[in-house]
C-alpha cells in the first residue's frame, strides 16, 4: 500500500516505507552522555492489572514536542515499538494517535540494526532497518526502526532528552487472549543492545538496571537506574551465564508445594513481565495440577468447566469476591534456586490464582508447552505482584523483596521509608519544559506533516 506525500507528509517530504523502500535519511546519533544522572533513576507510575486487563503499562513521552504513548512493560523482549502511521497497514484501537514518523530512520548498517538481525541477513534497503517480532502468545509487530527524543525527568531533578531507537510498527497482530483496551506498543526491557535500557546505559544516561513493583490491586511503579536499589532487604540470584543474552534467566530451581519437596526439580526459570501468567513445561504443569487437585476439598470447590477464562477453574458454594475468600484452600509454592544458596521465590496463592468475573477461582499457571515454550518455565506478572523485582545488568543478578507496590518509593535507597509522588514529566512531559525542544524546529516542522 502506498499513499501520496500530500496525504501524509506536507512540504517536508517523506514516503511510505511499508513496501520496504528507502525513503528517509540516516538516523541521527544519540545526544552526548549526561554522566551526572548515572547515580539517579527515572520512575514511571504503572497502570494495569493481571485480570481483567492482562498487562501492566507505563506512559512514555516521545517526540518533539513530546506526545504520550502507553506501552506494555516487557522484560522478556528487547525491541520497544509503537503503532506507527507509516502508513499503518494493520493497527489496533489504542489510547493515543499512532506515532508519526519523520526523517528519522535507523540505517540497515547501524550496529543497533545489526544486533537484531540474523547473521545471514541482507539489507533490502541500506536506508532503513526492518524488524519483525513475534511473541509466545502469537502476537506480533512488523515495521522499521526509527530514532526520536524520549523526555525523562530523574529523581535528582534533572531532565534529559536522549535520542533512542525503537520500532515504528505498521502491522500488528493481537492474540485472542488480549482484550481491549490495548496499549500503543511494547516497552522492551530485555538485555539485548536494541533495548531502551541498554541504549540509555550505552549513552551514559543511567546505569543498566531496571526494576518494577506490580500491585496485586493494580498499578505500581517502574524505574530505570540503580538509585532505588534498597541498601538491605533484597535477596539476589545470579543470572544464568548459559542463557541467551536477551532473557533474564535465573538458572534451575526446585519446586516446593506447601513447604514440602516435590519431584519437580531442575526447572529452568525466566522472569518475564511481558507474560500475564506464569508457565511451566508440560511435565511440571501436569504434576502441579495433580498436586493441587489432590488437595482440594470437594465440598468447597468443584470444577467450573463452563468458565473459559483460563484452562482450569473451580467454583465454590457461592461466588468468590476476591482471592481472600479462597486462598486458605490452597498451599503456597516455592522456587528454590540451588545455584544461589537455596534462596527461594515465594508464590502464595495470590501469586498463582485469579478470581474471575463469574466469581470462580482459576489457576494462573499455564502449560508452556502449549504455546511453544518447550522446557522453559516463565514467571509472569501474576507471580511478580507485590514484590520489588530488580534486574541488575551491571552485576548480572536479579533480586526481589516483598513490597507495598501501591505507593512510590523515595529516591534515598531507604526501601522502608516514606513515599512521594512521581515526576509529572514521566507521566506526560510537555514540550514547553523539554530541554531538547527547539522552537526553530517547531516552526520548521509546521511546514511538514503533522500526522494528527
Amino acid at each position: 500500500m502506498r499513499v501520496s506525500q500530500s496525504d501524509y507528509y506536507g512540504e517536508g517530504g517523506g514516503g511510505d516505507f511499508t513496501g520496504k523502500k528507502g525513503c528517509y535519511s540516516v538516523a541521527q546519533r544519540p545526544s552526548p552522555p549526561n554522566n551526572k544522572n548515572l547515580a539517579s533513576s527515572v520512575i514511571f507510575p504503572v497502570t494495569g492489572n493481571v485480570y481483567p486487563d492482562g498487562y501492566f503499562h507505563v506512559t512514555l513521552s516521545i517526540g518533539q514536542p513530546p506526545k504520550p504513548y502507553s506501552v506494555d512493560i516487557d522484560t522478556g523482549s528487547d525491541i520497544t515499538w509503537l503503532q506507527c502511521d507509516a502508513p499503518c497497514t494493520k493497527c489496533i484501537p489504542a489510547p493515543h494517535t499512532p506515532y508519526k514518523p519523520r526523517k528519522n530512520l535507523v540505517a540497515c548498517e547501524d550496529p543497533l540494526c545489526v544486533s537484531i538481525q540474523p547473521s545471514n541477513y541482507e539489507c533490502e534497503s541500506q536506508d532503513q532497518c526492518d524488524y519483525e517480532i513475534e511473541y509466545a502468545d502469537s502476537g506480533s509487530s512488523m515495521g522499521v526502526l526509527v530514532q526520536d527524543v524520549f523526555s525523562l525527568k530523574f529523581t535528582n531533578g534533572s531532565i534529559s532528552a536522549p535520542r533512542l531507537a525503537f520500532g515504528c510498527g505498521y502491522h500488528q497482530e493481537v492474540p485472542d487472549s488480549i482484550h481491549m483496551p490495548y496499549t500503543d506498543g511494547v516497552l522492551g526491557l530485555g538485555t539485548g543492545k536494541s533495548s531502551i535500557l541498554y541504549q540509555l546505559h550505552n549513552s551514559g544516561v543511567i546505569r543498566n538496571v531496571v526494576g518494577h513493583c506490580l500491585s496485586v490491586h493494580g498499578g505500581g511503579f517502574l524505574f530505570f537506574g540503580d538509585n532505588l536499589i534498597p541498601s538491605s532487604g533484597i535477596v539476589w540470584v545470579p543470572l544464568s551465564s548459559s542463557a541467551s543474552e536477551k532473557y533474564y534467566s535465573l538458572g534451575s530451581a526446585d519446586l516446593l508445594y506447601g513447604g514440602q519437596a516435590t519431584a519437580l526439580k531442575g526447572l529452568s526459570i525466566i522472569f518475564d513481565s511481558g507474560s500475564t501468567y506464569s508457565y511451566l513445561n508440560s511435565q511440571a504443569y501436569l504434576a502441579l495440577v495433580s498436586l493441587l487437585k489432590k488437595d482440594l476439598n470437594v465440598k468447597q470447590l468443584r470444577d467450573a468447566a463452563d468458565d473459559k477464562t483460563l484452562p482450569i477453574c473451580w467454583k465454590g458454594p457461592k461466588p468468590f469476591k476476591s482471592i481472600s475468600d479462597v486462598k486458605s484452600l490452597f498451599k503456597p509454592l516455592q522456587l528454590v534456586f540451588k545455584n544461589a544458596e537455596n534462596i527461594s521465590f515465594q508464590l502464595n496463592p495470590e501469586a498463582y490464582l485469579i478470581v474471575t468475573k463469574e466469581g470462580n477461582v482459576c489457576l494462573g499457571i499455564l502449560n508452556g508447552s502449549e504455546v511453544g515454550l518447550g522446557d522453559v518455565n516463565l514467571i509472569g506478572d501474576i507471580s511478580l505482584q507485590d514484590k520489588l523485582v530488580i534486574y541488575d545488568n551491571e552485576k548480572q543478578r536479579i533480586g526481589w523483596a516483598p513490597a507495598n507496590c501501591n505507593r512510590l518509593p523515595k529516591a534515598d535507597r531507604d526501601f522502608n521509608g516514606g513515599y512521594y509522588q512521581p515526576y509529572e514529566a514521566n507521566i506526560d512531559t510537555l514540550f514547553e519544559t523539554c530541554p531538547a525542544y527547539d522552537y526553530k524546529e517547531k516552526r520548521k516542522a509546521s511546514k511538514e506533516l503533522r500526522l494528527l
